[in-house]
């Protein structure tokens, strides 16, 4: 499951600076550089490398083709090695007691337990074995976009570091409110919005306040009250209209950290009155589950609200052109383009969104219906 067949799950990204003029040389030859390697020392917790998307095995890359058009995709290989802590804790005292009868001492003292840990950690580690993962991702190498396909803090967290180190390029989550991707002039709304929560701050008159952390969670209640407002339509400027509705499940929640209060509403439709209650009472729609049309093709995903990633996406339904090999090539790029659609018609959406939100009208129009319908 992922970039080649079946729903996805991915995180967005964007790439700063550029690639040296003989690009595809560089990339050829960092691959090489960076691919897997199995552990090299029996101390390390952890090996990192490139593969080959279609076969995991191929690290040398000799013929193994990783570009389809402009998209370069590769797996991230990450083999951890794990000793589970009930384990390492019944070995040491199995380690200590055999101390004590050979010894005997009456009492360990902390320099010999911590010898002692540090051998039976060390002879589990290297009885085990280490546990293999793989990691997809399409990188766009003209637009400088980049989808992952894990939405682990882990992974994301290894994968910039080893992204960076390979290719000397930096690569930053995606989230369309984020200052660094937004233009100059919306860029400046934004900062102008934020600063109406201050006090006695100036030219911020008929501007509600904006969090922008949790913007993104607004724009999925707004998404809500949009798709209600005209029986699932909403008119996209340069696009059209796209039929939008929330089905089956939304994730609310208010407080941070250990205060977290969630709700989870599940049903065949979204318009469950308990998320409405949750909304009225404060909650926030933390993520949701979204049927998105256009023309003739339908997607359906969860939208992650705080990082604006996609959780199980189901694409337009394809032929079976990527089970054939004279077609292969034209399936998978058909298919990267249908992910990529939805993903420009979100951004949209958001961009949609965020310009009601950062002007008067929000305050003067848009709330207050939208306070109506909550009441409904």
């Amino acid at each position: 499951m992922g970039l080649l067949k079946g729903t996805i799950s991915f995180s967005l990204y964007r790439l700063e600076g550029s690639l040296p003029e003989s690009a595809d040389d560089f990339i050829n030859q960092q691959l090489r550089a960076f691919a897997f390697r199995s552990f090299a020392l029996t101390s390390e917790e952890k090996a990192i490398g490139w593969t080959s998307l279609e076969n995991v095995l191929d690290t040398d890359f000799e013929g193994a083709k990783y570009i389809w058009g402009d998209n370069l995709m590769l797996a991230m290989r990450i083999d951890r090695k794990t000793i589970p802590p009930s384990l390492l804790k019944i070995k040491l005292l199995e380690a200590e007691q055999d101390f004590l009868a050979e010894s005997g001492q009456k009492r360990i003292y902390r320099e010999q337990r911590e010898d002692l840990r540090e051998r039976v950690h060390l002879e589990l580690f290297n009885k085990t074995h280490a546990v293999p993962a793989f990691y997809e991702f399409c990188w766009s190498v003209s637009q400088k976009t980049l989808i992952l396909c894990s939405l682990s803090e882990k992974v994301i967290d290894d994968f910039q570091d080893f992204f960076k180190q390979s290719f000397s390029l930096p690569v930053y989550p995606y989230t369309p409110w984020d200052p660094l991707w937004l233009d100059e002039e919306m860029s400046a709304r934004l900062s102008l919005a934020e600063k109406a929560a201050l006090p006695d701050s100036t030219g911020t008159d008929g501007l509600q306040a904006v969090d922008r952390t949790s913007l993104g969670r607004e724009f999925l209640t707004w998404l809500w009250f949009k798709s209600e407002e005209r029986n699932g339509t909403i008119s996209i400027p340069g696009t059209g209209d796209v039929e939008l509705i929330l089905v089956r499940r939304l994730v609310l929640e208010s407080g941070d950290g250990e205060y977290a209060e969630t709700v989870v509403c599940q049903g065949m439709h979204a318009d469950l009155k308990e998320g409405k209650e949750a909304l009225r009472q404060g909650k926030k729609i933390k993520e949701a589950r979204i049927k998105l049309g256009k023309d003739e093709d339908i997607w359906e995903f969860t939208l992650k609200a705080d990082r604006f990633s996609f959780q199980s996406l189901k694409i337009p339904v394809m032929t079976d052109k990527l089970d054939d090999s004279e077609d292969r090539d034209g399936a998978i790029l058909e298919r990267i383009y249908l992910i990529e659609r939805a993903i420009k018609m979100m951004i949209s959406l958001f961009r949609l969104f965020l310009d009601m939100r950062l002007s008067p009208r929000w305050l003067s129009s848009e709330a207050p219906r939208i306070a109506s319908w909550l009441q409904q």
